[in-house]
């Protein structure tokens, strides 16, 4: 008999991805101040990929402490530009600086998953998508902004690329699922190996 999963996160749009791909899973969010965490790391000079991995270990390994007999799925989604990472935006001002100095840049999206059980990490993986942002107009920005707050503040970098926000875009690559915050196809072949899924 597999082993059931639990997804030590909030997001929505992870929850969907993993339903929409038949996977079974219960949720249960992890609490830890992931702002003190970034913080701490980022004084220590890691590098973005380790801050989002270091992170979706956190996330896993308190919510696997509760649940040892289960697979724990924590995840992390972090945006880097010029040796800076961003976070989601906490007023349309903030919205709006981030998106300027990201206008015209190339950035990175890293989408980190890792997977506890019994206490102990068995499985990770970072997804890495390359973004070019195109040289948008201020007055587009400032409207994008006003018609999608609402949706965006919940989003690294002030920006839904599943939505309206992938008109600040000139060019993509990487996996949609990666930009979505979540490595699906990879996670899909641990759990097919693990039996959770069948295959």
């Amino acid at each position: 008999m597999s082993l059931p999963l639990i997804l030590a996160s909030g997001s929505q749009i992870r929850a969907d991805l993993l339903r929409a791909a038949g996977v079974s899973f219960a949720i249960e969010v992890a609490k830890v101040d992931e702002s003190s965490i970034r913080d701490s790391l980022l004084a220590e000079g890691a590098a973005p990929r380790d801050v989002a991995d270091a992170l979706a270990e956190y996330k896993a390994r308190k919510v696997s402490a509760r649940n040892p007999a289960a697979l724990v799925l924590g995840c992390d989604q972090v945006l880097s530009c010029n040796g800076k990472l961003y976070s989601k935006p906490q007023s349309t001002e903030d919205a709006r600086a981030q998106l300027m100095e990201l206008r015209d840049q190339r950035l990175h999206l890293l989408s980190a998953a890792v997977i506890y059980e019994g206490g102990e990490p068995v499985w990770r993986h970072v997804g890495v998508a390359r973004l070019k942002m195109r040289a948008f107009s201020e007055t587009y920005l400032d409207d994008y902004i006003e018609r999608n707050w609402e949706s965006l503040r919940s989003s690294v970098g002030g920006f839904k690329l599943e939505e309206e926000g992938v008109r600040l875009f000139a060019s993509i690559e990487g996996s949609h699922f990666t930009i979505l915050g979540l490595p699906l196809l990879e996670l899909l072949g641990f759990l097919e190996v693990r039996g959770v899924i069948a295959g």
